[in-house]
């Protein structure tokens, strides 16, 4: 019985961890005025404004090499799972940041309120990532209050989604959105609106995954594929230094409805996740019961 309560644990802890971390696949209709906001074709525009994809490569360019920044975002995905994010991420050399992460609603919630989980830290590292489990969920790990996630061991989850958090987690930098719209050859300049304070550009397009093109075609259709995307739109709003500064994102899953809000700024910060207590910490592969404790 105990086993089989860990692990039913095991999975949401994984799943909401990496929702949070990264810029992919959802969206909260969470928008500063809804002044400007594009709304979803209902189509592909059938062809890519040229400009456009220029600036979008310009902001791959600028974002690559800034190495760093905070991230506060809002995510719902049906009725499966709704949380909030705020932290540091760092890509210039592999996967760092330390993130908050809330859950607020949906089904994983629940299961995630029984685990005392509902807000918790994650700590990304090169080699893994690690998230912190409330007291009642400690007791029973022996008293830890970490799980660590070894990156190559995340293909232990079921229906091929491990290999998809491996993916995302070692991939943090703010770059899928950006990639989606050039790959749908469906990206247009919306328009120039103040974001925060900020002064951006507005790009928009709609994705449909069977049609993408380019570099990053396959990675990003099997992505989509996996998280059951059929077509969904993405709206971006970027500042005078090609860094963006907003994201949003709304499509449907077999789960319902998704949505998905990201601000980024301080770009270059300085970022730090130190490496939890050995004694303090419980190996997912081991939780899984691949390894002997």
């Amino acid at each position: 019985m105990r086993d089989r309560v860990v692990r039913r644990g095991i999975l949401p802890v994984a799943a909401v961890v990496a929702l949070c971390t990264v810029a992919a696949c959802t969206s909260s209709g969470d928008t500063d005025s809804g002044k400007g906001q594009a709304q979803p074709s209902g189509g592909r525009a059938g062809r890519a404004d040229a400009r456009s994809a220029a600036a979008l490569h310009a902001v791959e360019k600028a974002t690559t090499g800034a190495g760093s920044a905070r991230i506060e975002s809002s995510t719902a995905m049906g009725g499966l799972l709704s949380l909030t994010t705020d932290g540091t991420l760092g890509w210039a050399d592999g996967s760092l940041g330390t993130l908050r992460i809330t859950c607020t609603g949906g089904r994983l919630a629940e299961t995630m309120h029984q685990l005392n989980s509902t807000s918790m830290e994650a700590r990304l590292l090169p080699d893994a990532y690690y998230a912190k489990v409330g007291d009642a969920f400690a007791r029973r790990l022996h008293g830890r209050h970490w799980i660590r996630y070894a990156y190559d061991d995340l293909a232990a989850l079921p229906g091929g989604s491990g290999a998809q958090l491996k993916d995302q987690l070692r991939s943090t930098a703010p770059l899928q959105p950006v990639r989606l719209l050039l790959a749908s050859g469906d990206v247009r300049r919306v328009g120039e609106e103040t974001v925060r304070g900020r002064r951006t550009t507005h790009y928009s397009g709609t994705v449909v995954p069977a049609a993408l093109t380019g570099r990053y075609a396959t990675a990003l259709r099997e992505q989509l594929q996996q998280a059951g995307v059929t077509t969904e739109t993405v709206d971006l709003w970027v500042d005078d230094h090609d860094l963006l500064v907003k994201k949003v994102e709304r499509g449907e899953l077999a789960s319902g409805r998704m949505f998905s809000t990201a601000y980024y700024r301080d770009y270059g910060v300085k970022v730090s996740a130190n490496r939890p207590p050995a004694e303090d910490t419980a190996d997912f592969t081991e939780l899984m019961g691949t390894r002997s404790p």
